[in-house]
């Protein structure tokens, strides 16, 4: 079923053929046209995937930062937590576990395109982010409910000074990479993030 929430979902053609045609729903519909502009201004060798529309989209309390689009966003078009790869997996388990509601949320990346080759992406360099940057205050002016932002992994933190500069009146928060890289590296990985994401769910109920 093409409508229920579960990981590694969008591994099926017929599953991004129903997200695709959700793009233009009133929350998303902005942040649609967002990347579009994007892809205009970057040019036709810049692979730019779009917002999931089952995020929160415009209305999102907390946009989660991370580095860069993942190989498989070649094949679905889609930042999204039901990526088919263990990152997007361990990312839909995590948020479901602190019952961090994806309608509050929104995914982006420090650098929106796709930095590597089809198979393998490659790390991003400081003029990767400085660039990315640049439609990150675009996407905070569409962005007008969020609380708080996430900054996952280090390459996103190292960002921080600058999404400080362009988002004063927001809470940071720094989070480790949900990568299976990291997670399976120590039995309390998956704690630590966990127990982020938790502060981050407490702060948002707070408010």
């Amino acid at each position: 079923m093409y409508n229920e929430d579960r990981a590694k979902l969008l591994g099926d053609t017929n599953a991004i053929k129903s997200r695709e045609a959700q793009l233009e729903l009133p929350h998303i519909a902005a942040l649609t046209d967002f990347v579009v502009k994007l892809r205009n201004t970057m040019g036709p060798d810049a692979y730019i995937p779009y917002f999931d529309p089952w995020d929160g989209g415009i209305d999102a309390e907390v946009l989660f930062l991370l580095e860069a689009p993942g190989p498989k966003t070649w094949e679905s078009g889609f930042v999204s937590r039901n990526n088919p790869d263990e990152t997007a997996k361990n990312f839909f388990e995590l948020n479901n576990e602190v019952g961090l509601d994806r309608k509050r949320t929104v995914i982006w990346n420090i650098v929106p395109w796709y930095i590597g080759t089809e198979n393998k992406i490659r790390p991003a360099n400081s003029d990767d982010i400085a660039l990315g940057m640049k439609s990150i205050v675009e996407l905070l002016r569409l962005l007008s409910n969020l609380k708080a932002i996430v900054l996952v992994g280090r390459k996103a933190q190292s960002a921080e000074k600058l999404v400080r500069e362009i988002a004063e009146h927001l809470a940071i928060f720094k989070s480790p990479h949900p990568s299976p890289m990291f997670i399976n590296r120590k039995p309390e990985n998956r704690n630590k993030l966990r127990e982020k994401w938790h502060e981050v769910k407490d702060y948002l109920d707070e408010k």
